[in-house]
């Protein structure tokens, strides 16, 4: 099993942003006629919001590198014993998946609307259909649980903070975008607000 986490892991996050960041921005790119990555790089707060999202980003991407070109010492480093069990990687590696699906559902169900940052040029329609019936931030709901995965996956001090930080600066821009889509859309996003979930809602 740890020889399979050694290759699955980068692979999984190889494949991931390939798919849900690449693939999906090329994709609606060519459909608006720009590139929906809209994260700022200036010195505003927002700014340094993003920057370190990136960076985080980077960090995992080389983490996960490392650890296949030096498995036993970055699997060893700062190890959570307690939680290094076939059965923590197994449930790991089945939310590693079932997010990575999820994420790239909810990213074709917003076809058009979909960006990286929020848009402050282009109006994008409120998308409410699909797993947006039980979330209001599928896409975000998707990454955490990812992070969440590797975590148990691989578990680690870093993996963990990774999960920490990831999810910190991920509910930042939740409510960063949320109070853009209450500007853009207001009662109908209100409205919205009161049936489903930030993060998910269980009937």
């Amino acid at each position: 099993m740890t020889d399979f986490i050694r290759f699955f892991i980068p692979l999984y996050f190889i494949l991931f942003f390939t798919v849900s960041f690449l693939g999906i921005s090329l994709k609606v790119a060519g459909r608006i006629g720009k590139n929906p990555n809209v994260l700022p790089k200036d010195d505003s707060a927002y700014g340094l919001i993003s920057f370190y999202f990136k960076m985080t980003l980077w960090a995992i991407f080389i983490y996960t590198i490392l650890l296949s070109v030096f498995p036993g010492t970055i699997a060893s480093a700062f190890s959570i014993h307690f939680l290094d069990t076939d059965f923590s990687r197994c449930v790991g590696v089945f939310f590693m998946s079932m997010a990575f699906v999820w994420v790239t559902v909810a990213q074709v169900q917003m076809r058009n609307s979909w960006r990286i940052g929020i848009d402050r040029s282009m109006k994008t329609a409120l998308v409410t259909h699909g797993l947006f019936q039980f979330s209001r931030n599928p896409v975000f709901l998707g990454m955490t649980v990812s992070l969440l995965g590797f975590f148990l996956a691989f578990p680690t001090v870093i993996a963990f903070t990774f999960l920490l930080i990831g999810s910190i600066l991920m509910q930042i821009q939740i409510r960063l975008e949320e109070e853009h889509l209450l500007e853009e859309h207001g009662p109908a996003y209100l409205a919205y607000q009161k049936t489903v979930g930030r993060m998910l809602s269980l009937y």
